[in-house]
């Protein structure tokens, strides 16, 4: 056992150490404090809960205690991939700066730019930042990266899976090539790999654990259930809950929307459960958050943006009420419990459709956990979410098909005779609908049947759309205008229809719309279909108009 006296460190930051109860520094702190104070570059590997952020906060109090900020130009940057992790950073700063005049900020989202920019133009020691809100302070010029001497990036891994190794590119070309790097990560994959030797300068390898293994301290537990069903699930996850002896616990879920209502489901069934996610308020998770340590919140549903870094040393329980898609995160995830040097307990509730994700982890950890049994009446396990979907899908389907019979028996009402119409025009009309539609392109289902597709000028279509709904036969009408195939011509009833002669027996001359007319449609112009071609002898028609 090293004591932090051994260390190196001043009086000042040592009388703080003691201050909060520690004296023995744990083996990642004990490596990287004296190489840290001497300058050097540090690769820390460590997972989760084994003391990094005092492993690079301690010296970097020490080292910047000579000398004094300037405006807009931090000394000293830590980066953090969460919100909640650089609150947390910024905690242990305040809890072990308290007795030196250096001072910090916080630059994460949800928060005024306008707060962060005075404490900017002030001068600020330390930065602590998210890549995001760091950029956007950059890029808005309220922050210059040249006075840096100190950078620390925490929890490489964890940026890598958001997304936000370019952006800590961007940031180190931001920042002086001389200066010193401290660089932790829980795992070391090649992406990581790359970014340390394209920026660190000869750093010191600490190791102080196999990569993704898991702390001694904690009991696991595993919970076969024989339903994949969500409400089997969350029946599993209530009886671990009231018969294990939860001080406090945390129950991760992979998605964010089972976050909620599972923490709901908690709620309704009497147990105290607050969720925390991404998509949350920022105030809301800082609120959140702060009641969990306090005590005063003994649930918190959370996915896995609490997984990794969240500094709550006395969690007596983690349920992983979804097997984790990765099997690293199983390990950040149970990391919650068991910290600095307490024991803890971590379920894992395992449905049938888990066997895959199941044996990703047991192959990381290198052990099969205990069996925790559970006997429920699993009949009332019926996923009421699920059968809600199906349903909701079954009346969707019936839908569409009610919806083509509404339709087909609208084309049948309209087949009825009307007042101006007689039944001989009704079927030339009715089987002219049919053919067309046969044949004429259909971009869009519906447009197709209410409307016509072809429209000689804006005045038809204005005509077009003035009739009533209930007037289908000549909307059958206009259905003539389309091109047709001579074999469908000679196929058609050669019936004279009433209604269309004139009162001296021939057959009345196509006309052009009119504003005010209320029951024809649109005018043929030379496009004059056969049928009404069959006039008395008596009649001359336009040569043109035969074709």
């Amino acid at each position: 056992m090293t004591e932090f006296s051994d260390l190196g460190l001043s009086p000042t930051t040592l009388q703080a150490v003691a201050d909060t109860g520690y004296t023995t520094a744990t083996p990642i702190q004990a490596q990287a404090i004296p190489i840290a104070l001497a300058g050097g570059d540090i690769l820390g590997i460590a997972q989760t809960g084994t003391g990094k952020t005092a492993a690079f906060t301690l010296p970097l109090i020490d080292r910047l205690s000579a000398g004094r900020a300037k405006a807009r130009m931090p000394r000293a940057l830590v980066i953090a991939p969460t919100r909640e992790l650089a609150d947390q950073v910024a905690a242990s700063f305040e809890k072990y700066a308290k007795g030196t005049k250096l001072s910090w900020a916080l630059l994460i989202g949800g928060v005024s730019f306008g707060d962060q920019e005075k404490k900017l133009d002030r001068g600020v020691d330390v930065l602590i930042a998210t890549p995001g809100r760091l950029l956007d302070h950059f890029e808005r010029g309220k922050l210059l990266m040249t006075g840096v001497q100190i950078m620390v990036v925490d929890e490489a891994d964890r940026m890598l899976d958001m997304g936000f190794i370019p952006d800590i590119e961007r940031i180190f070309k931001m920042t002086p090539p001389k200066k010193q790097t401290l660089f932790f990560s829980a795992t070391m994959p090649p992406e990581i790999t790359r970014l340390t030797k394209q920026f660190l300068n000869d750093p010191t390898r600490i190791e102080v654990t196999r990569p993704a293994s898991t702390n001694e301290n904690i009991a696991q537990f595993i919970a076969r259930i024989p339903l994949s069903d969500s409400k089997a699930k969350r029946m599993a996850l209530r009886e671990l809950i009231q018969r294990s002896e939860v001080k406090n616990g945390i129950v991760f879920c992979n998605r964010k929307t089972e976050v909620d209502i599972v923490a709901k489901s908690l709620k309704v069934h009497g147990l105290d459960a607050a969720p925390i996610h991404g998509d949350l308020d920022q105030s809301q998770r800082m609120k959140t958050l702060a009641d969990f340590r306090a005590g005063n919140l003994k649930l918190l549903v959370a996915s896995d943006v609490a997984a990794r870094g969240l500094d709550i040393p006395e969690v007596s329980h983690v349920f992983n009420y979804d097997v984790p898609h990765h099997a690293d995160d199983y390990v950040h995830r149970i990391g919650r419990t068991g910290r600095a040097g307490r024991t803890g307990e971590a379920f894992m509730i395992v449905t049938p459709a888990d066997d895959k994700g199941l044996d990703k982890v047991l192959k990381l950890i290198g052990k099969t956990p205990a069996e925790a049994v559970i006997d429920l009446d699993w009949s009332e396990a019926k996923d009421e979410r699920r059968t809600t979907e199906k349903s909701g899908r079954g009346r969707e389907r019936g839908g569409r098909e009610r919806g083509g019979s509404d339709r087909s028996r609208g084309r049948s009402r309209s087949a009825e005779p009307q007042a101006a119409t007689t039944p001989v025009e009704v079927v030339a009309a009715t089987e002219v609908v049919e053919t067309v539609a046969e044949a004429a392109p259909k971009p869009r289902r519906e447009r197709s049947r209410n409307r016509p597709e072809r429209v000689a000028a804006p005045e038809q279509v204005e005509a077009a759309e003035r009739p009533e709904r209930s007037e289908r036969p000549e909307r059958s009408e206009r259905s003539e205008r389309r091109p047709r195939a001579e074999n469908q011509r000679e196929a058609r009833p050669q019936a004279d229809p009433e209604g269309l002669r004139s009162s001296r027996g021939g057959v009345k001359a196509p006309r052009a719309p009119r504003d005010d007319d209320d029951r024809r449609v649109v005018g043929f112009g030379n496009d004059v279909p056969a049928f009404l071609m069959r006039a008395p002898p008596r009649v001359t028609v336009d040569a043109d108009a035969e074709d």
